[in-house]
């Protein structure tokens, strides 16, 4: 009888061994699972703050070139006006060169 009960005894210890073994492993395989989603999801986080950085970055390059082409487009402008008014002035003093002139000669022919 002791070595039934001995038997008996040695089993429980033997299944209750063989019951803890796998729970490590899960328990583990939990831990690493946990890990690999922080991982992902840190990943895809760095991949979406990349893509708004490098949106906002474009954005910002053509607001520099519209900045860019409006002030080309000022400067033309001025340009032209600048140009315009040199021309009427020139215009002018060749009026007055040629009234001075014509007034002037007939003055001299007297």
């Amino acid at each position: 009888m002791k070595k039934v009960i001995a038997t008996l005894i040695a089993g429980l210890f033997a299944t209750a061994a063989f019951a803890q073994t796998p729970a490590a492993p899960a328990a583990s395989a939990k831990v690493e699972a946990a890990h690999t989603k922080a991982v992902v999801k840190a990943d895809a986080k760095e991949a979406q703050t990349a893509v708004k950085a490098d949106a906002k970055e474009a954005k910002a390059v053509v607001a520099a070139k519209t900045e860019v082409a409006s002030a080309k487009t000022e400067a033309a402008a001025t340009k032209a006006k600048a140009h315009h008014a040199a021309k009427k002035t020139k215009a002018k003093a060749d009026a007055k060169l040629a009234s001075a002139t014509a007034e002037a000669a007939p003055a001299a022919a007297k």
